[in-house]
């Protein structure tokens, strides 16, 4: 017997099918990592074809919702996870308050001499030292995030030595340093990812992701981070919310890249597939890191 009675008319057998699948994932019945049943018992079971359920669990697959693999099955994905760009949170705060266990693993910590693009966002001259550290940020063990970080070496004179698996960076600059984050400003670039960076985050080579490249400026103005991070599409979602005045919002508007962040009614930035509805060049402070 199906689970419920299709109907005849304009909605597709296929799309039926794949709201019932779906509700089953969303409702918590089929949780990460549940074997969902091969496509000629489910076609049986909703009294379709298999044609029907393929097409179904495609676009499942295709939402990122579920993993198919050829010889071992289809098994349902954990939910991703949305990321408020002005929630004031540090990762492991935003992770807690999920419910999820965050974890840091420090992948290097040395120093470099800054390279053209570093030099030119810490107001450095190139070659000069800076001091570099990458890690790799976790949830219930799951890789979510590949942080590479840039800052003075010489304005944080012994900072390689901070522990920065279990320290908050910015912590740190404010406690050892004296420097405060007052602000950010960060872009968003689809990319795919690398060998190295994909092996990392645990996923395929030139899979999608999201590169978040950004300056933290200290409280007077000074820049004193470069940072590039690499975030798994498949898990994360951006999301920014914005009251809208629709009296004062022009007929057919539209945003061009002459058009000013902060004029922008609305953003949403999601890294699913790899589809930015928008990409904004500046975002304020979301916490330390």
């Amino acid at each position: 017997m199906a689970p419920f009675q299709l109907e005849s008319g304009p909605i597709p057998y296929y799309h039926q099918v794949y709201l019932d699948l779906r509700a089953s994932i969303d409702d918590g019945k089929w949780q990460a990592g549940h074997r969902i049943a091969p496509e000629r018992e489910l076609a049986e079971q909703y009294g379709v074809s298999v044609i029907t359920v393929r097409r179904a669990l495609d676009e499942l697959a295709r939402e990122q919702r579920i993993e198919r693999t050829r010889g071992r099955g289809t098994f349902v994905l954990p939910p991703r996870i949305d990321r408020d760009l002005d929630e004031p949170l540090t990762f492991t705060e935003e992770m807690q308050r999920r419910g999820l266990d965050p974890q840091t693993r420090l992948i290097a910590a040395r120093e470099e001499p800054a390279t053209e693009v570093v030099a030119a966002n810490l107001q450095l001259e190139v070659g000069a030292p800076t001091a570099f550290f990458e890690r790799l940020r976790l949830a219930d063990r799951l890789p979510l995030l590949l942080e590479q970080v840039h800052l003075s070496a010489k304005r944080f004179p012994g900072i390689l030595a901070a522990d920065l698996e279990r320290e908050s960076l910015y912590g740190v600059l404010t406690a050892s340093y004296g420097t405060v984050i007052g602000r950010t400003r960060e872009t968003f670039e689809p990319v795919l990812l690398r060998k190295r960076e994909a092996s990392l985050l645990a996923m395929k080579k030139r899979q999608p992701a999201l590169l978040v490249e950004g300056v933290a400026y200290s409280s007077d103005g000074v820049p004193v981070e470069y940072s590039r991070t690499f975030v798994r599409g498949d898990r994360t979602r951006y999301f920014v919310e914005r009251n809208v005045n629709v009296s004062r919002r022009p007929m057919g508007w539209s945003i061009s890249p002459a058009t000013s962040p902060a004029s922008t009614p609305e953003r949403r930035f999601e890294t699913t597939n790899s589809r930015l509805s928008a990409a904004p060049s500046t975002a304020q402070s979301r916490g330390e890191r």
